[in-house]
Formats: structure tokens, C-alpha cells, sequence
């Protein structure tokens, strides 16, 4: 510690390029940061998922849906336990929320309070996903209400919803849209899950009656999906393909995946994601590190009659060698600290934005923060760099003898 007023010294020798050299340091930890809470934040909606749980859509694309008369079929298929009739409903609340809209008007959707919505059928759905705790009384008035919803704790508490409150959705799906106006619903039952078994688990989620949406929709509407449970994990490839062998002659043909791979399909949309934010990472990483060594040999390339004269006076080579990868190392750990300090306040603008905050909501991704591991990592990461930055110029003067470092070029 005797030696940091002297490191703390040099850094303010020339402070604009300290000052550069943090800042970029800084940015490369951000986005090291950033990136690497986004892709634990994916990993822990993928882990959510069960390995008994199995999804079919249909083989095109999911914008299409598959015939009701599929259930049936599916669920005589040998290993299946019991199947689910699914459709993501995409309602959102509209303006006019102190009733419907009026016939042929149209109604101004408020696209900040988007949230999950999915048309199930109760009994296999949620016996299927017993990381939904709901009280039985709450579940039986749900299942004698035919506009009775099921909300999360975290939607509850939002939208400051309680049992017995109404609200209305409207869907963005042309044919889950009513002429008459959006679908009314009420609260019957609010779910709770158990973080420790289930930490994964979002509760930012409303499921309705499947029969609500058929009826109201004038029974002019297919299943979305089918979510189907099995009896033995370690089934499901072969689950699969018995179901899809099923419908491989039918206009209609199925893809049956498990249910963290149904989730990854949407990752996947977007490419391999996980290495593109790498490759960006390690991008980044490898520029500052040149941009830290580059600094770090000006440094003690314009300090040489200094460091000469340290020596001179008893201080040894190591000691030397010690000096100037502490200072790269104190730039390190300065411009991690600042890159950590931003990171956490992205995170917590993107969680609290109106708009972003509901669109993160949507996907699964309402608690994205930046976590103790990975602001460790990341700290260490800045270190690292600080101290491989400044090795090659410090070995340098560990070697130079002083006759040679006080030539005068």
C-alpha cells in the first residue's frame, strides 16, 4: 500500500490517455457484463423447462395451426400420458378499459401492458405443470367460470389485480378478434410457485379456458399447439417421432420437440446467439487489451530515465516489474468498476422503462439483473487484462540495464 500515492501518481501523469484507456476498459466490461447476463438470463428460461414435457406445432411454421381432432390421436400414442390443447392468445390491455368497445369501433391497444397470455385446456394443462401452485378453492371457481383466468403473483401484483376483479383483452391475432369487442375475464385464481424447486419459473403469465376462445371466436379456430406430458423422459426422441409418423401424410404435418427445445427454436430464430455474443465479447476483449499495452509501453517508454534512477537508488528489478503491472492492473480495476457501475444501471433502465420493461415481460426475461458471478467474472476479466497488458512492458524494464536506460537517443 506504501507504493499506491506513487501508481496513483504516474496514472495522473497524463491523464487524458489514463483517462482513454479507462473508458475503454470500461465499455469492454459493460459489454462483457451485458452480454453475459442476457445469455444466463436465456439459459435459466431454458432450464425452466421439463424433461416429461413434450410440444407439437405444426411442421410449417407456428403461424399455422393444427386440427382439434389431433388430441386424441396424439394422446393414443404409446408413452403419452395426457395431452393439452394450447394457443397463445397475444391480448393486450386496451385503452378503453372501463368496458368493451363499441360495435365497429375500433380499440386503441396499449402495448405497454403487454404481458403472456395462453388459451388452455385446464385439467391436463396444469396437471401437466405442478410448478403452478394454486389453491383448490381458487382452481374450482376458475374451472365454473368459463371467463375465469389464472394470473401470476408478479401479474397480480403489476396490474394491483385481485380474485374477482375483470379486465379485458384484446387479441393482435386476426381471428381471436371479436366483432363485439375484446374478451372479458375474471380473476379466479392467482398462482404462486416455489423458488427453490422451480427458480425459474414466470409468474408474469394469465392462461384462460381454451372453450372461451373456441366459443367466442364463433368455433372457427384450430389448437395453437399441443403441450403433451410422457411417462419416461428418456423417451422423447422416440415420443417424437411416433407422434409425427402419426400426421406425415396429412395436410397438416406435426414437429414434436421437447419442451426446452420448442423454447430454444425462438434463440435459434435469431442465429446462434450464444457464439455471436461471444465472438462480440472476445472482439472487444482482445481490442482494449491491445489498446491497455499499447498505453502501458508509452508509459514506461517515456519513463525510462525514471525508472533508471529507481534503480539507481536501490529498488530492485522486481520491484520495478511490480510498480508497472500494479498500475495496469489499477486501470483494470478502475475501468471494471465503472464498466460493472453501467451494466447494472442498463439493466435496471431496461427493467424499469415503460414499454421495455412489459416487452422483457413478454419474453420471459422480467428478471434480468446483473448478477454476483457474473460482476465477479467480469471483474476479473478487466484484471486480467490490466495485468497482461502491462506484463510485456514491465518484463522490459525488468530486463533493461540502467546504463542503457539512461542513454541519451
Amino acid at each position: 500500500m506504501k507504493f499506491l500515492p506513487f501508481i496513483l501518481k504516474h496514472l495522473r501523469r497524463n491523464w487524458v490517455r489514463t483517462l482513454s484507456t479507462v473508458l475503454a476498459m470500461a465499455v469492454c466490461i459493460f459489454l462483457f457484463c451485458t452480454l453475459q447476463t442476457v445469455l444466463a438470463s436465456i439459459k435459466g428460461l431454458l432450464e425452466s423447462s421439463s424433461a416429461t414435457r413434450l410440444i407439437s406445432r405444426n411442421a410449417v411454421s407456428l403461424v399455422f395451426n393444427l386440427p382439434l381432432s389431433y388430441a386424441s390421436r396424439i394422446a393414443a400414442v404409446p408413452g403419452v400420458k395426457r395431452v393439452a390443447t394450447t394457443s397463445w392468445f397475444g391480448g393486450s390491455l386496451p385503452a378503453k378499459k372501463e368496458g368493451k368497445a363499441d360495435e365497429g369501433s375500433e380499440t386503441t391497444t396499449d402495448w405497454s401492458n403487454f404481458f403472456p397470455n395462453m388459451a388452455v385446456d385446464a385439467d391436463p394443462y396444469f396437471a401437466m405443470y405442478p410448478e403452478f401452485e394454486i389453491p383448490p378453492d381458487q382452481y374450482k371457481a376458475f374451472k365454473e367460470d368459463l371467463q375465469g383466468a389464472v394470473i401470476g403473483r408478479k401479474l397480480a401484483t403489476k396490474f394491483n389485480w385481485k380474485l374477482g376483479d375483470h379486465f379485458f383483452l384484446e387479441s393482435f391475432i386476426p381471428p381471436y378478434r371479436k366483432k363485439s369487442g375484446p374478451f372479458e375475464f375474471t380473476v379466479r385464481a392467482i398462482f404462486d410457485t416455489d423458488p427453490v424447486k422451480h427458480p425459474n419459473t414466470d409468474t408474469n403469465l394469465m392462461l384462460f379456458h381454451y372453450k372461451y376462445l373456441y366459443e367466442g371466436t364463433g368455433q372457427h379456430i384450430a389448437a395453437g399447439t399441443y403441450n403433451i406430458e410422457i411417462t419416461d423422459p428418456s423417451q422423447a426422441g422416440a415420443v417424437s417421432k411416433a407422434i409425427d409418423a402419426q400426421f406425415e401424410n396429412s395436410d397438416a404435418q406435426t414437429h414434436t420437440e421437447t419442451e426446452q427445445a420448442f423454447a430454444a427454436s425462438f434463440i435459434a430464430m435469431a442465429g446462434n446467439l450464444a457464439f455471436l455474443l461471444n465472438s462480440i465479447g472476445l472482439a472487444v476483449s482482445f481490442t482494449i487489451l491491445l489498446v491497455t499495452a499499447n498505453t502501458m509501453s508509452m508509459a514506461v517508454r517515456e519513463r525510462r530515465t525514471e525508472i533508471a534512477v529507481l534503480k539507481t537508488l536501490g529498488f530492485s528489478s522486481l520491484q520495478v516489474m511490480g510498480l508497472i503491472v500494479a498500475e495496469a492492473i489499477a486501470l483494470g480495476a478502475i475501468g471494471g468498476g465503472l464498466g460493472l457501475s453501467g451494466s447494472q444501471g442498463l439493466m435496471y433502465v431496461l427493467t424499469h422503462a415503460p414499454g421495455i420493461k412489459d416487452m422483457l415481460a413478454g419474453i420471459g426475461l422480467s428478471e434480468l439483473h446483473l448478477k454476483v458471478p457474473i460482476a465477479a467474472l467480469g471483474f476479473s476479466v478487466a484484471l486480467g487484462l490490466g495485468f497482461a497488458a502491462g506484463f510485456v512492458p514491465a518484463m522490459n524494464a525488468y530486463r533493461a540495464r540502467i546504463t542503457d536506460m539512461l542513454r541519451t537517443v
